[in-house]
């Protein structure tokens, strides 16, 4: 089987290390001539993804930001295999979507969602890894919801990432969840390391930090698309948490003890409640 990769950065190209190391013919497309001459030199990629080997490929993933994602599905899909299934790699769903399905319907071939719950937070092909996503998650939004043997050609497709658990829903849900789980984690990681007394924690801190801190460390222009680009969940997660630091802050402002405690106790059993 012949696999096609747009986008060869951490996911993408660790998408190509995988499915090379498995024995698959691997073309990818970079827009960084510098990467693209790496992944082939490296070889992550055995060709260049072109107007010539893109109808070739029964598999083709995209590794985008998510305007350049529906540009992207655009311009190849009067091109694709009719058999082929072509599957997005973007921290969004609904709007990437929606162009998907349109496309595939008008040009006959298959659309399905993706949205891999793995990373660093360093990027580029030089940090790609053909292990980066055994074990973790993968998240489907399908054409059809409830088709069970789509569905399992669509696990065997991805057998050579070696996910774990892979989770089908809709674009419109996973934006809502990912709003809390991704997106809402990154802006109080960002916006934490802002403060002055970050300059002068070395030497204090340990566990707790490193924890909240990971994720700030991220590519300003790639969040900056997936923010805007599910604005309203990610508003909704903002004001909720605003407004429970908020309840926080006036507790201890006020010496009120019991109201902190009964916060931080709510607190407690919510965690123990969502994750046992």
């Amino acid at each position: 089987m012949k696999v096609g990769i747009c986008g060869l950065g951490l996911i993408g190209g660790s998408m190509a290390r995988a499915y090379r190391e498995d024995g698959y013919e691997v073309y990818g497309f970079d827009i960084d001539k510098a990467t693209q001459g790496y992944a082939l030199l490296a070889d992550i990629i055995c060709g260049e993804l072109n107007s010539e080997t893109i109808p070739e490929c029964e598999l083709i993933f995209v590794a985008l930001y998510p305007e350049k994602t529906v540009e992207y599905l655009r311009q190849i899909a009067p091109i694709v295999n009719k058999d082929a299934v072509v599957i997005d790699l973007c921290g969004i769903k609904s709007h990437i979507c929606k162009a998907g399905f349109a496309l595939a319907k008008e040009y006959g071939f298959t659309f399905v969602g993706g949205h891999p719950m793995a990373g660093k937070q360093y990027s580029g092909i030089k940090y790609a890894k053909a292990n980066l996503f055994k074990g973790a998650p993968m998240v489907l939004v399908p054409p059809v919801y409830d088709d069970i043997a789509f569905i399992d050609r669509v696990k065997k497709l991805l057998a050579p990432a070696g996910f774990g658990k892979l989770s089908v829903t809709t674009g419109e849900d996973h934006d809502k969840i990912i709003a809390f789980t991704s997106q809402l984690a990154h802006v109080v990681s960002n916006a934490y390391v802002k403060s002055p007394t970050a300059e002068i924690h070395k030497g204090f801190s340990a566990g707790s930090y490193k924890d909240l801190t990971r994720v700030a460390w991220l590519n300003e222009n790639m969040w900056t698309e997936l923010f805007l680009e599910n604005k309203e969940p990610l508003l909704f997660e903002l004001d909720h948490i605003i407004t429970s630091l908020s309840e926080y802050r006036d507790a201890i402002e006020k010496d009120d003890a019991e109201k902190l405690r009964t916060l931080l106790r709510d607190g407690r059993l919510a965690k123990e409640k969502i994750d046992g």
